[in-house]
Parts: C-alpha cells; sequence; structure tokens
C-alpha cells in the first residue's frame, strides 16, 4: 500500500508534527507500506529518510512563523500525486493543503487527517472563559459549515481520540476513524528520575531550597497553549510556599511567554530541547507535569508525563481531561488562573508517592506508537479496498 500525506505543517524546524512524521515513515517501513511526505518548503527537494520519502514544493513562507511554509498552487502537488499513483492520500490540515489533497482527482481513498480542533485553538483560546465554549462554537457556525464542505471532498476523517470523533459527528463531519496516538514508553520513564537533574532544574528557576516543589510544563508557545495562564497561576502558589516553574518548549509566541516569565520569580524558559533522551529525564525529574490547553485533540506530552510518573494538573476539556482521573490528577477550567492555581495547591497537598504509582498505572495502559500507526494503516486498506470495489463497479 503505498500512502501520500499532504503535510502541510511539516518542518524540519519544528517540534510535535516533526517527531510524528518520522514515527509515520519508520512504523509504515516497518509494516511493508511505502509513505511519502509532500511539505512546502523553501526550495523544491526530495529526500530519502527512515524508510520512506519527504518532498518538499517550493512555497511562500508562513509571515509570522519563519519554520514553515504554505502552500500556493495546487499544480506541483497534483503532478507529484499523478507520479505517485498512492492507494490513499492524506490532507493533514484544514487550510490550503487539505483542498489540494481533497480535489486530486486521482483514484486513492482520500482521507482528512485532523490534528487539530481550529475553533478550539483559535475563537475559545481568545475568548474564553469570558464566553462559554458552547457559545464561541455557536458563533462559529460558519466554520463548522466550511468544515462539512471540506469533509466531503474525504472518503473518511481521521482522529486520535473518541471525544475528537463524538465532537466532529455533532457539527457533521462524516465517519470519523479513531486511532490513539502511541508514546514511546521505553524512553519516557520513572525510572529516569534523578536528584541532580531535579537539582538543576530548580536552580535553574532560582530555587535553592531542595523542599521546594518542581513543576514542568511542554508546550509550544502559542496562544491556544494559555502559558500566560499557567505563569500567573504559578504566581499565585508561589506566594504560599517554595517552587520553580520549568518551561520547556518554543513557538512564534515566545516573545511573550519571555517577558511574561520574567515578570515573576522562579520561573525558567528552557526553550526547545531536541535531544529526546534529555527530554525524558528532565521529565521524570520533576514534581508535577502542568498544562494550560484545552484544545488538544489528544495530548502526547501529558501522556509522556504519565509514563514519566508524574501526576498531572490539566484542563477540565479536550483530549487533556481524556487523560485525566482522579487518582493522579486536578483539573482546571481552561484559561482561569485562580482555578488552575487551586488545583496546583491540591494536588500538592496529596500524597505524592501514591499519585505516581497511580500515574504509571495509567501509563501502562497508552498504547505505543507503532500500534496507532498498525490501527491507522489498517484502517487505511479497508478504506482503499472499498474505493477499488466501488471504482471498478463503475
Amino acid at each position: 500500500m503505498k500512502i501520500v500525506d499532504i503535510c502541510e505543517f511539516f518542518s524540519d524546524f519544528g517540534g510535535g508534527v516533526r517527531t510524528y512524521v518520522h514515527q509515520k515513515l519508520e512504523a509504515c517501513a516497518n509494516l511493508g507500506c511505502e509513505a511519502t511526505i509532500i511539505a512546502p518548503g523553501p526550495s523544491d527537494r526530495r529526500e530519502k529518510r527512515l524508510g520512506g520519502e519527504i518532498i518538499w514544493v517550493r512555497a511562500p513562507v508562513l509571515p509570522f512563523d519563519h519554520r514553515y511554509h504554505l502552500f500556493s498552487r495546487a499544480k506541483p502537488v497534483h503532478d507529484l500525486l499523478d507520479e505517485i499513483r498512492p492507494d490513499v492520500v492524506e490532507g493533514s490540515s484544514t487550510w490550503r493543503g487539505a483542498w489540494i489533497a481533497g480535489r486530486w482527482r486521482g483514484p486513492a481513498a482520500k482521507v482528512l487527517f485532523l490534528h487539530q480542533d481550529p475553533v478550539a485553538c483559535y475563537p475559545q483560546s481568545l475568548l474564553s472563559p469570558a464566553i462559554s465554549e458552547e457559545r464561541v462554537d455557536q458563533m462559529c457556525f460558519w466554520f463548522w459549515s466550511y468544515m462539512r464542505r471540506l469533509a466531503s471532498l474525504f472518503d473518511a476523517s481521521a482522529v486520535t481520540s473518541d471525544w475528537f470523533a463524538s465532537r466532529l459527528e455533532g457539527f457533521g463531519i462524516k465517519r470519523p476513524l479513531v486511532s490513539s496516538f502511541g508514546i514511546d514508553k521505553k524512553l519516557f520513564s520513572y525510572a529516569l528520575r534523578s536528584d541532580a537533574e531535579r537539582a538543576a532544574m530548580l536552580a535553574a528557576c532560582g530555587v535553592e531550597d531542595p523542599s521546594a516543589v518542581l513543576f514542568v510544563a511542554i508546550s509550544r508557545h502559542h496562544l491556544e497553549k494559555r502559558l500566560g495562564t499557567m505563569i500567573e497561576a504559578f504566581d499565585r502558589f508561589r506566594k504560599t510556599r517554595p517552587a520553580g516553574l520549568y518551561l520547556i518548549g518554543d513557538g512564534p509566541g515566545w516573545r511573550t511567554v519571555h517577558r511574561r516569565a520574567a515578570r515573576v520569580r522562579n520561573v525558567h524558559v528552557a526553550g526547545h530541547i531536541s535531544d529526546r533522551a534529555i527530554l525524558a529525564r528532565r521529565l521524570a525529574s520533576a514534581d508535577y507535569f502542568l498544562h494550560g490547553c484545552g484544545s488538544e485533540t489528544f495530548g502526547l506530552v501529558i501522556a509522556e508525563a504519565l509514563a514519566s510518573g508524574l501526576p498531572i494538573v490539566v484542563p477540565n476539556a479536550g483530549g487533556a481531561l481524556d487523560l485525566a482521573h482522579p487518582a493522579y490528577s486536578e483539573t482546571h477550567r481552561t484559561g482561569d488562573a485562580a482555578s488552575f492555581a487551586e488545583a496546583m495547591l491540591r494536588i500538592v497537598a496529596r500524597d505524592w508517592h501514591e499519585l505516581s504509582i497511580a500515574a504509571r498505572a495509567r501509563a501502562t495502559r497508552l498504547g505505543a506508537p507503532e500500534d496507532h500507526f498498525a490501527r491507522l494503516l489498517s484502517q487505511y486498506a479497508v478504506l482503499s479496498s472499498e474505493k477499488k470495489t466501488v471504482s471498478a463497479a463503475a
């Protein structure tokens, strides 16, 4: 089976999408499928990588984040699809790339892979909690109409959680296939916990007291992640006892994050950590994991925190809530700093070792990346077979 992913937001300088694409290329090769990524880039270029191929199509740079480009013309992409003759074509954005994939006239099965909920990411992030999420959804009726038109070009939609599938069905998006993400539990593990690493992280936060609480967050610096709310919540918590907040990540909103962090004591912005082994060790060496984004479609970093043995404080919405449980977590109202701080106070008052054991137990029920891709490819094989049967009958 040949699969082509029209991946509008792939970049070698990116984070989560880059990791996922690399996992996909490797998993497809191991499972006997031929995977090709078509992505916009600074020039036309092809590269064999991890058992598959990445093809860059020259395209304009994204104005507010120069790590990424956006497709401008359909023809170069359609010409590549005509050359490759895939069995399945994925459109993995809700913007130009998806329309290009959906309008290709080739015989392949077409899947709209929804990695993001744009209404939750943008309007809800801007307007809630001042305006309820339900009201924002109603105000964005035009977008859901747009999504239905886009999805009608595809044979199916694909998502990574049951809650997101239900949300899409509620807005008339047809046939969402569910294949939950997996995590690398050989890499992310409580066994990596290090007192020396923990002390170094606290020191980076300007905290000398070894009994202080160490919070960690891994997040792209973007409006939807609500890092400003997190920093404000930490400032409220910090006034009750010694603590440090170690922020990992980068992104287009880095200036705002750095500016807000500079106004609050004991916050360290560590930036992007590309070495996954270092990332895993630092994650395991913290005490609690914080998350502010209520629009996650799955919550991969939350799952990695659980595998690392960390109790979690997460929003009461989206994929983050799907991964929460009273045995190892506390929840807060999305975008509400006071609620966030109260959840932090509640979790710190509980027995850390019991929480950590429960978090690790939950992680054992999470699949591995190869499980996600095995299920996804099985779904694609069925779609491709159905498409070929219909085409033959016609």
